[in-house]
């Protein structure tokens, strides 16, 4: 597995917990503010197969989800309800995967995101998320998911 290290305005992002565990993970803003998460896959990333592990995948497009709807909630923190992922085609250990994520409607305290994973120019996976934004100080406090 490779670091990207800052190429390409790739940073490291200290996601912590999970993808802790999965990464590092990688973030950079494109020119038209899109944001871009980056997970380099290695061996550890399999499957028995020996393809990425639809986990790691899943994984990654939830991050990107959870990133861009905690900063589109003006950065108060969300956590995920539903999430569907459709995975269209592999990858395989060694590949860099990319996860893009926008935020398609929000309605009071949930939100709609979708997230493309990629690797290269495939499309490896489309995830689509409800997200409950969760005031802090709130009767939502409670309630969080880890």
């Amino acid at each position: 597995m490779t670091e990207l290290r800052e190429e390409n305005d790739w940073k490291p992002l200290k996601a912590g917990g999970f993808m802790a565990g999965i990464g590092p993970l990688y973030a950079r803003r494109r020119d038209d503010g899109v944001f871009t998460y980056a997970l380099e896959t290695g061996d550890a990333h399999a499957n028995a197969i020996g393809l990425v592990h639809g986990g790691v995948i899943a994984g990654l497009a939830d991050q990107a989800i959870a990133l861009v709807a905690w900063h589109a909630a003006g950065r108060v923190p969300v956590v995920t309800v539903e999430m569907s992922t459709r995975f269209t085609d592999s990858a395989r250990p060694g590949a860099r995967l990319e996860a893009e994520a926008a935020v398609r409607q929000t309605s009071g305290s949930m939100m709609f995101v979708d997230a493309t994973v990629r690797e290269g120019e495939r499309t490896v996976a489309l995830a689509t998320a409800v997200m409950k934004i969760a005031r802090k100080g709130g009767p939502d406090d409670a309630d969080k998911q880890g």
